[in-house]
């Protein structure tokens, strides 16, 4: 490792990491001793096939999941063998997720969506709280559209607002499984366009993708086969995504 690599303040660092899921008579090996660290700052995607670890691989990093064995070790904390209580404030104070189907609660605004982890906090109160989630929602591009319920919102809208109750807690890394997966090219060059925005603030971004296109958004490629990293790469030439969204054809023409 580089001297100024050394340096670097370690978001997430994993050693020997495995885990077994014991089905009875076949026990499924879906993480086979990986060793990986991610970086503050780094933008990294993590890529493979189905089956081929990197969501288990997530889930773990978010504290959804434990290992079976290794170590995992969060902005310095071992969360290897945490109780749940103990995960759970882990993922409240430290991780924002973003899934793929959004999970927002439908009767609920985007505004109040976005306030949810904070609900967790006994530190802020409801009028911080307020204005944590309208600033936040801001920072997406989403103010005048904070009382409207996710079923009056378009996909990538939806996905800005989980974006935002991602962000709102301050995480220290936010995790994204496939976030572009149930949207078309031009709104997921707009998602990727406010990821590669926060990661130039200085937020840290490990995204799981199965596209190889996306994937050229972040500055890491991590690849993954039948549970172990096959290859790994630094991505030379990244793609902006406000210059590809302009290589688009105007949304009337867009088929």
């Amino acid at each position: 490792m580089k001297e100024q690599d050394q340096e670097r303040r370690k978001i997430i660092s994993v050693k020997n990491l495995s885990k077994i899921y014991d089905m009875g008579a076949v026990k499924v090996h879906a993480l086979r001793g990986i060793d990986m660290d991610i970086y503050h700052g780094e933008f990294t995607a993590i890529m493979g096939h189905s089956g081929s670890g990197k969501s288990t691989l997530l889930n773990i990093f978010g504290c959804l999941d434990v290992p079976t064995g290794g170590k995992y070790y969060l902005d310095g904390d071992d969360v290897s063998h945490m109780d749940k209580n103990q995960l759970a404030r882990m993922r409240n104070r430290k991780i924002g997720f973003v899934f793929q189907t959004y999970n927002l609660l439908p009767r609920t605004s985007a505004l109040e969506n976005v306030e949810l982890p904070l609900l967790y906090n006994p530190e802020i109160g409801r009028k911080e709280r307020k204005e944590r989630a309208m600033n936040t929602l801001e920072s997406v591009g989403l103010t005048d559209w904070s009382e409207h319920f996710p079923s009056q919102l378009s996909g990538g809208q939806q996905q800005r607002v989980a974006i935002a109750r991602a962000l709102v807690n301050d995480p220290v890394i936010m995790l994204a499984d496939e976030p572009t997966g149930n949207l078309d090219t031009r709104t997921s060059f707009e998602v990727m366009e406010i990821f590669q925005e926060l990661n130039r603030k200085g937020i840290t971004i490990a995204l799981v993708t199965h596209e190889a296109d996306i994937s050229k958004f972040a500055t890491r490629n991590i690849l993954f086969r039948d549970g172990r990293i096959s290859k790994e790469l630094m991505i030379e030439n990244v793609k902006n995504a406000r210059e590809e969204l302009d290589k688009l054809p105007p949304e009337d023409e867009d088929l």
